[in-house]
């Protein structure tokens, strides 16, 4: 994305009296393209108005600047019109005399014809023609509105700016101005920035939903893709297999921020006590089953036990949004697939390095590969015949999703395809998808398949519309699912908090993987802040048997679910190496040369041996072996290059000497979170 309008690191902070300080926002960061329509969302106080002021140029930054078209704005401009809840006609003036005294103003230099053609073409085009003589106090809210909207675009701006533009209304004008401000902005190709509490405005109108967290010092806390496609009406928004996925995580995450805002009111400043260095911790995860460590940490008082009083445990909608909480600091940690720290840390073309350590294997397995029972029915029933089927007809695109490029699924995944003779990247199409939207996307036909942890295989059987081919135990058993990720700086500055964390994650480990336990760990994972399914959606492969849907008896499969035996939980230098070779393999990231270096650097053992002496568990550091999978192909850690050497389908693999150094020098000297 080419940035238009860029919002660059800002903070406003507003003087108090007595010399102290009001920070209202803090580091808000990202960009805006041409045309794009982005809607800020987020409860009171959190600044939305104060940011859509600066972008305005009626207020100014403290620190930071908002950049138009690669000048910083300084001031108002007619470039950027702002239409605001309250409407600001002039009551002495008509319809018609309200629009023109802005063309009149801002389009001077035109020609007198030209630009009352403008006015009467804006007139007709928020449909009041009939009411263009009428002074303001002769219409109603939603036709002033329409005024406002009209004088706005008739200056051709740049940035059309919306400040709950309508809030006022009732439930029926609005949706139809909803409509009409999506089809002129559709027309107009204008660029938009709009302030909402409404999660289904924002929904149908935008691209992007940027989500502010609680003030004092709001930053950005998520950013919302829309993938609805446009045109867009209401019922289709509506219906489409996303929309109540992308409402949901709207919602929760202003739920989120209603509860951190009323825990922050009620609760002191805690000062770290038991030797720790922090004890106020925010953590990230995806709702999924393996994030079963995190939820029991919290729920059985693990946290709590190890000294750490306030652990907040923040849901996202996606890996990107993981990834972007720990690297902005935002999160002290995070559940991050198997390949997030490496690929953060080795950086790419989009996001610059940012030093990841993997601190512990927080699960195991837990993945399958489910394809829709549509390519079933048409006898699509193994790797061999979707070759054929695929050949007879190559221009059809069929498309498979997993879930992040550095995931293990999308790794397997590919793996999978290419054991075939299937090329991953030109046979076939790969998308990446939110977990909580691969069923509906499935429901749907927008995909044939994916790659994907539990509940979301298991779900498409139970509704009827997916089989599972594979499970990771017939394709790789006991490969590194998830790991808990943090910034090394962030290790260094609080090595104890480090260690208490790990502690109290390890103890959850062993409580997840005590059979007896599993039952209250699915009840817990069912509630809405976790997972939030059925239990019995959840339950296979967890406690009940799996049912593959391919009329095969369910299996129990007892290591499916795997968290704490065979020191599960240890960092895993050698899967790392090979899922660094899968990344270099597909031109994820490059293979480092000095890769010893590399893998050393991002699986450190020694704050995950400390928290195991804690438990009085085994101080011992995984057996260094070669890997066999599926295939019969064997992954030796000494010679990882050779195997990318002899690899049939991959893509230009580039080796290339990593200056380590350089790299971890890019992390900030100072700790990502202040210490509480």
């Amino acid at each position: 994305m080419t940035a238009f309008l860029e919002i660059d690191h800002v903070d406003k902070i507003f003087p108090l009296p007595g010399g102290s300080r009001y920070v209202a926002l803090q580091n808000i960061n990202f960009e805006i393209a041409q045309g794009e329509f982005i809607s800020l969302i987020g409860h009171s106080g959190c600044g939305k108005s104060t940011l859509l002021n600066i972008i305005a140029g009626l207020d100014g930054p403290t620190n930071g600047g908002a950049i138009l078209n690669g000048r910083q704005i300084e001031s108002p401009g007619p470039d950027r019109m702002v239409v605001f809840q309250n409407y600001s006609l002039l009551p002495w003036k008509t319809v018609r005399e309200n629009i023109a005294l802005a063309v009149n103003t801002v389009l001077k230099n035109l020609p007198v014809a030209e630009r009352q053609a403008i006015i009467e073409e804006n007139i007709q085009m928020v449909s009041l023609a009939h009411a263009a003589d009428k002074l303001p106090g002769e219409l109603s809210g939603g036709m002033k509105q329409r005024v406002a909207i009209a004088r706005a675009l008739a200056t051709r701006p740049q940035v059309l700016l919306l400040d709950e533009p309508f809030g006022a209304l009732d439930a029926l004008t609005r949706g139809g101005l909803q409509e009409q401000l999506m089809r002129i902005c559709e027309e107009s190709k204008v660029t938009c920035v709009m302030v909402t509490h409404d999660v289904d405005e924002a929904l149908l109108l935008s691209d992007r939903v940027v989500m502010l967290t609680t003030g004092p010092a709001a930053e950005v806390g998520q950013i919302l893709e829309v993938d609805i496609p446009r045109p867009r009406n209401r019922m289709e928004v509506v219906n489409h297999p996303s929309y109540y996925s992308l409402r949901n995580e709207m919602v929760y995450f202003l739920n989120q921020q209603k509860r951190s805002k009323k825990r922050k009111a009620a609760t002191p400043a805690v000062v770290a006590s038991n030797g720790l260095e922090k004890i106020n911790l925010e953590l990230g995860f995806i709702p999924l089953t393996d994030c079963a460590p995190l939820a029991i940490a919290k729920e059985k008082g693990f946290f709590a036990k190890h000294g750490l009083e306030s652990v907040t445990l923040q849901r996202k909608p996606n890996w990107k949004s993981i990834a972007h909480g720990v690297a902005t600091g935002q999160l002290d940690a995070g559940q991050m697939v198997a390949g997030m720290p490496l690929s953060m840390t080795l950086g790419n073309s989009d996001n610059a390095p940012v030093p990841i350590q993997a601190s512990m294997v927080l699960s195991r397995n837990g993945n399958a590969i489910t394809w829709s029972k549509r390519l079933i029915d048409q006898g699509i029933t193994d790797l061999a015949s979707f070759k054929s089927y695929i050949q007879r007809d190559p221009d059809k695109v069929h498309t498979f999703a997993m879930v992040h490029p550095s995931s293990m699924h999308n790794l397997i995944l590919r793996h999978w395809f290419a054991s075939a003779g299937i090329d991953p990247d030109w046979d076939i199409s790969l998308a990446t998808v939110p977990p909580p939207q691969m069923v509906s996307n499935l429901k749907a036909g927008n995909i044939d398949g994916y790659c994907v942890g539990e509940p979301w295989n298991s779900r498409a059987v139970q509704e009827g519309i997916g089989v599972v081919m594979a499970t990771d135990l017939d394709l790789f058993p006991g490969h590194v699912e998830k790991v808990l990720g943090v910034r090394e700086d962030w290790a260094q500055a609080y090595p104890q908090t480090h260690v208490a964390l790990l502690t109290a994650l390890l103890e959850a480990c062993e409580y997840c993987d005590d059979r007896r336990n599993r039952a209250e760990v699915l009840e817990i994972l069912s509630r809405p802040d976790y997972v939030g399914l059925p239990v019995e959606m959840m339950a296979p492969g967890f406690l009940a048997p799996f049912d593959r849907g391919n009329g095969t008896k369910p299996e129990d499969l007892y290591t499916f679910h795997q968290y704490f035996v065979d020191r599960s939980a240890c960092p895993d230098a050698t899967q790392s190496l090979w899922t660094l070779a899968q990344m270099a393999r597909w031109e994820i990231t490059p293979f480092p040369r000095n890769w010893v270096e590399v893998i050393e650097r991002v699986n450190p053992t020694a704050a995950y041996l400390a928290a195991a002496r804690n438990l009085d568990l085994p101080d011992i550091s995984l057996d260094r072996k070669p890997i066999t999978l599926f295939d019969g192909q064997v992954f030796d850690p000494n010679a990882p290059i050779d195997y990318l050497d002899n690899l049939a389908i991959k893509r230009n693999v580039r080796v290339a000497e990593i200056r380590v150094d350089e790299i971890f020098s890019c992390s900030v000297s100072t700790p990502a979170s202040t210490p509480s």
